[in-house]
């Protein structure tokens, strides 16, 4: 296949061109206006910030200047995390926490979503999704509180526990502590993401499955198609870039577990399966005060973070979706 030759423009070419451009810039400033906000937020708050990664290579402490070399160590926050005995289970403990929501939890908005799609009373519909995208403004402090009253061992002798917990006793004869189990953890977690985020979830794969063409179902119909022939053949895969989109998405967070859950949700029975990289580096940074190390920890996420993100976006590429970027 021959090479596309790349045009070259005139002076005379670039300075229309250039007039053009400046001609759009000015027609839709107002545009442009809308977009400032937005603009200055990232600047402000993600961009400005970035210089704090050099923290990861000093002996920080508070009030040191960011770019002088005192106190530079390279890379020894990083090999002293990698070489530290606890490395291995925060990854564990993270890895579990968000492939469990990654297999149980990402599939249930669509889900949900297609089952919305299917109502075709409309104030049912809409009395469905407001009922759904509630607990997405619910606090996860109010959500940690509900928990523990439904789980909770009974405080003295005599006292009653959660309701579950009381359910769990008279089915089974046996007093479980739930809240203190190494491995129900994990579950609680999840079961809280579906409750509080399922809902909400399903907003942006409501919108793609609004731009299907509704003449697309007439002819599937005209076809003798029945409602699960045109859900599998016309709808999954009018929003199967959307979720690969999502999918992409949801991998550049896999090493982000919900600082704010876990906290609420871990106690000294389960620390050992619940502490993640996002707890640690609250306990190390904030509680302990070693910056340095803590940056250091969260740099190797943002690192991984970015090396899954490409590698779901090329898997998506060559598996013939338009992918992220």
């Amino acid at each position: 296949m021959a090479k596309t030759q790349k045009v070259q423009l005139t002076p005379q070419e670039k300075a229309v061109a250039r007039q053009k451009k400046w001609t759009r810039i000015k027609r839709d400033k107002w545009m442009y206006l809308l977009l400032l906000p937005g603009f200055l937020y990232f600047i402000i708050f993600k961009i400005v910030p970035m210089w704090g990664v050099l923290i990861a290579f000093k002996d920080y402490y508070a009030g040191m200047p960011f770019f002088t070399l005192e106190h530079w160590i390279g890379f020894r926050n990083f090999t002293d995390f990698f070489g530290d005995s606890s490395f291995l289970q925060l990854l564990r403990n993270t890895l579990i926490i968000s492939f469990m929501n990654l297999i149980f939890y990402f599939p249930l908005p669509i889900v949900l979503a297609l089952l919305l799609n299917e109502i075709k009373v409309q104030w049912y519909k809409k009395a469905l999704q407001t009922l759904v995208y509630v607990p997405h403004f619910v606090s996860m402090v109010v959500i940690a509180s509900i928990s523990f009253m439904l789980l909770k061992t009974p405080s003295m002798e005599g006292a009653s526990g959660g309701g579950l917990y009381e359910i769990i006793k008279a089915m089974t004869g046996k007093e479980v502590n739930i809240l203190g189990s190494p491995t129900a953890i994990y579950w609680i977690l999840l079961i809280q993401n579906i409750w509080k985020e399922t809902g909400w979830g399903t907003i942006i794969f409501l919108a793609a499955l609004a731009g299907v063409d509704v003449e697309q179902y007439e002819a599937a119909i005209v076809d003798g198609a029945n409602r699960f022939q045109q859900l599998i053949y016309i709808t999954v895969p009018a929003i199967l870039g959307t979720i690969v989109t999502m999918f992409i998405l949801r991998m550049g967070s896999v090493l982000d577990t919900g600082f704010e859950q876990i906290i609420l949700m871990q106690n000294e029975l389960n620390r050992n399966t619940s502490e993640t990289f996002d707890t640690y580096v609250y306990q190390v940074g904030r509680i302990q005060g070693n910056y340095g190390y803590s940056t250091a920890v969260g740099l190797f996420k943002s690192i991984i973070s970015i090396i899954c993100i490409q590698t779901a976006n090329t898997l998506a590429k060559k598996a013939g979706q338009t992918g992220l970027y």
